[in-house]
């Protein structure tokens, strides 16, 4: 059996990781591809309750809070899907990670990293994706997108210009093994192509040229 493959889309508010997990997927399976979609936090009825409680703009939270709950609904999400999934030799393509948590929590709220680091590896047993896609935009660039959009804000989507600014600079600047970096504004059937292209660079065994 091949080995299971570990896909991350990260990036700020409004970059579109949504729309590209979405055709993403669509085209993966289009190809054959037996791929398992996720997002956070979300995925398991555990998680999309710590969700609902998340994104509540009504209830007050401290930093650690928040933490807490993000990493809560990311081991469910690890138990239940993701690691069942990579053990069964499939492709899991997940909407957000552990980078999400080092933004907003860490960079963003202003957690010690060190903490963000330690809470996440108790949580997910120190897996890691296998490829990270990070949609790169500017400062400021994706609450504009959301607000042309007129999407219901939550309360992330809610917080001040700053707390944005620094997790998208936290996003710009992260680097790493299996970490890319895309341009966010470049048309959606372009930024698809790209992202299917550096899937099937890591793992050519998985994704059919067709």
């Amino acid at each position: 059996m091949p080995a299971g493959f570990f896909v991350v889309l990260e990036g700020p508010e409004g970059a579109g990781k949504t729309t590209l997990a979405r055709a993403l997927g669509e085209r993966l399976r289009a190809l054959g591809v037996d791929a398992v979609l996720a997002r956070e936090p979300g995925g398991t009825p555990a998680a999309e309750a710590l969700r609902t409680e998340l994104l509540d703009a009504d209830r007050p939270w401290t930093p650690e809070m928040e933490l807490l709950y993000m990493v809560t609904a990311r081991a469910d999400l690890v138990t239940r899907v993701i690691r069942p999934a990579l053990a069964a030799g499939r492709l899991v393509l997940s909407d957000r990670f552990d980078l999400s948590t080092h933004a907003y929590q860490g960079s963003g709220r202003g957690v010690p990293a060190e903490f963000v680091e330690w809470v996440n590896r108790a949580a997910t047993g120190g897996l890691r994706p296998d490829l990270t896609l990070v949609l790169d935009l500017q400062p400021g660039a994706g609450t504009e997108r959301l607000r042309q959009t007129g999407r219901a804000q939550n309360r992330l989507d809610q917080e001040s210009a700053d707390f944005h600014d620094r997790v998208t600079r936290h996003y710009l600047a992260e680097q790493g093994p299996g970490v890319r970096h895309f341009d966010a504004t470049l048309p959606p059937d372009r930024l698809l192509d790209a992202a299917l292209a550096e899937l099937r660079a890591v793992r050519p065994d998985l994704i059919p040229v067709r």
